[in-house]
């Protein structure tokens, strides 16, 4: 299954297990949205449950804050990653803070979806990676999946999760395959597990850590690097807020080297945090810098030199090898 049609089924799943869950978005419903992730959900659950919105990214999620304060538990669909910033007010200052202004006597089960990343030919506006503006709020969890079994789930526990959640889809990695297990039905008691990075590929000599779209990338990498005599253990952090740090550290205190990869700019980027928060933890294990592998800070190119731009196998073998150099 791809990991389009993941998240198609684990949208499907929620709807079929709770009936205050509906959905919100522009296009989503009859054409079934941009990518066709939500293709053939309004026909099977109804306009009034898959609902087709204006073009107005700030109503809809105004909306949705509202309806989730009602009971509901609204999934809301920004077209593009670039177009989320209509609603970065709503998102920062409402959605994130509303619970804890309340002290805690409000919850605002609210997802929204956002397709984001390089990757398919577009441009600035449509290949976007803002998700560290995100995870600096506070109130706001931030969770990407890299494969469609995790695509799957995560879409549910998402739905399930009493919290705002931000859920980015890698959308250069929508055609990308995979085995799911279509038994598995997330509840309320399964939600933890979604902050939980995991070990994709076991290694001894270096560590990368990487999300989304970036962790097929790195698994690419460390197939190639293996060929050099390199042993690159790879590491899909899943949640970019809050971290599960316990994992990653767990890891390079074993290989003694860390490089973190990701799509956004590296200047500012989550990146440094993750840099950080392993330079602390690990700083007598380390044998190497921690070092850090994105995009340029420079605004998202057109299409003919995205993979200039975009980070991909050699820079990031480029990384491993400059790990082992110290």
């Amino acid at each position: 299954m791809t990991l389009s049609r993941a998240i198609n089924a684990g949208l499907r799943r929620a709807l079929e297990t709770d009936p205050k869950v509906l959905l919100m978005g522009e296009d989503i419903g009859a054409l079934g949205g941009v990518f066709r992730v939500t293709d053939g959900l309004q026909k099977d659950f109804g306009s009034d449950r898959v609902v087709d919105t204006p073009l107005a990214e700030s109503g809809i999620v105004g909306t949705a804050i509202g309806l989730a304060m009602r009971g509901y538990r609204p999934v809301c669909e920004i077209q593009f990653d670039g177009f989320i910033f209509p609603a970065f007010d709503q998102i920062t200052t409402q959605l994130a803070k509303i619970h804890y202004r309340s002290r805690g006597r409000l919850t605002l089960p609210v997802v929204i979806r956002v397709p984001y990343g390089g990757g398919i030919g577009a441009i600035e506006h449509h290949s976007e990676s803002p998700e560290v503006l995100f995870a600096h709020t506070p109130g706001l969890r931030v969770i990407t999946p890299a494969t469609p079994a995790d695509a799957f789930v995560m879409i549910q526990q998402a739905v399930a999760s009493p919290d705002p959640v931000l859920f980015f889809e890698p959308k250069g990695r929508y055609w990308d395959k995979g085995d799911v297990d279509l038994g598995i039905t997330a509840t309320a008691d399964d939600v933890a597990s979604m902050d939980r990075a995991r070990v994709a590929r076991a290694g001894t000599d270096v560590t990368v850590a990487a999300y989304g779209a970036s962790v097929a990338t790195a698994l690419r990498a460390a197939e190639a690097a293996a060929a050099d005599g390199v042993s690159v253990e790879v590491v899909d952090l899943r949640s970019v807020s809050p971290l599960d740090a316990e994992t990653l550290v767990a890891s390079v205190r074993r290989t003694g080297r860390c490089v973190v990869v990701h799509e956004a700019p590296v200047f500012y980027g989550t990146g440094g945090e993750i840099a950080a928060r392993v330079t602390e933890e690990c700083f007598f294990h380390l044998q190497a810098p921690v070092l850090r592998v994105g995009g340029f800070h420079t605004p998202y190119p057109v299409n003919k030199i995205e993979h200039d731009y975009l980070p991909g196998v050699d820079r990031v073998l480029d990384a491993v090898d400059r790990a082992m150099s110290f």
